[in-house]
């Protein structure tokens, strides 16, 4: 497949990018997939074709919000970023695919990338960006998790669906902390807009605590049991009991 024939198809998907068209960018990126079957392996100026037409399909997978789509696309990549080591998009990318494993929560994986960045690509603002993100949650810093400003759009995608595992952790903390808390106080804490948005996480996703008026109560998780609730003295006494009538049997 000559290139003169895929390029006017990759000039048509960056366009259809640019204008947000989902559904005419799908359908040019299947046609340069069925295209690049004919690409012969090897040859640089074909992995840049290659390279920049699957880098536009992510981007376009993340617009879909396809979680599966935009692993495909980012595994077919990985050939040709080890065949051209850099590209205009690469760190862009590297960078939504961090963020992909970090609202994954697989985080073997991520260090695992992380291990293969070069120190430039660490420092790119696009692969910092969940570099950074990964520390702040590690030490529990979600302050500056749920105030987060993204280095691109693209990002907002995975940063909303981190925001949900973050207020999950923050209403875990609450919940043993405290036995009660106003409403004002849970979305000060949350980060929520509005009451409106507390009352709809609080129906769908903890609806064991109690609303009342303007306030939460809180239901306590169950708890193991202590040391203290062993009767020990009662077991020792036993088991002496049992010593001293073995010693007499025998």
């Amino acid at each position: 497949m000559s290139l003169e024939s895929a390029a006017p198809v990759v000039a048509d998907l960056n366009a259809k990018f640019q204008a947000g068209d989902l559904a005419g960018g799908k359908e040019c990126l299947s046609k340069l997939k069925i295209m690049m079957l004919d690409f012969p392996p090897g040859s640089e100026s074909h992995a840049k074709v290659a390279a920049e037409t699957l880098e536009l399909g992510v981007l376009f997978t993340v617009a879909d919000g396809d979680f599966d789509a935009f692993a495909r696309n980012v595994a077919q990549l990985k050939p040709y970023y080890a065949l051209l080591k850099t590209t205009s998009r690469k760190c862009h990318i590297l960078g939504l695919n961090l963020m992909h494993l970090l609202v994954d929560n697989r985080l073997s994986e991520f260090h695992a990338e992380l291990e293969l960045l070069t120190e430039e690509e660490a420092s790119n603002a696009f692969v910092s960006f969940p570099i950074n993100l990964e520390r702040q949650l590690m030490v529990g810093i979600y302050d500056e998790v749920l105030n987060v400003k993204v280095p691109d759009a693209s990002y907002q995608f995975f940063v909303d669906n981190l925001l949900q595992t973050v207020r999950d952790s923050i209403a875990d903390c609450m919940e043993v902390s405290y036995q009660s808390m106003t409403l004002a106080d849970a979305m000060i804490m949350m980060k929520f807009d509005a009451q409106a948005e507390l009352m709809e996480y609080i129906e769908e996703c903890r609806d064991d605590w109690i609303v009342e008026a303007d306030a939460i109560t809180f239901q306590l998780p169950p708890s193991g049991s202590k040391a203290s609730d062993i009767p020990s003295m009662k077991l020792i006494a036993q088991n002496l009991s049992y010593a001293t009538e073995m010693e007499r049997i025998i």
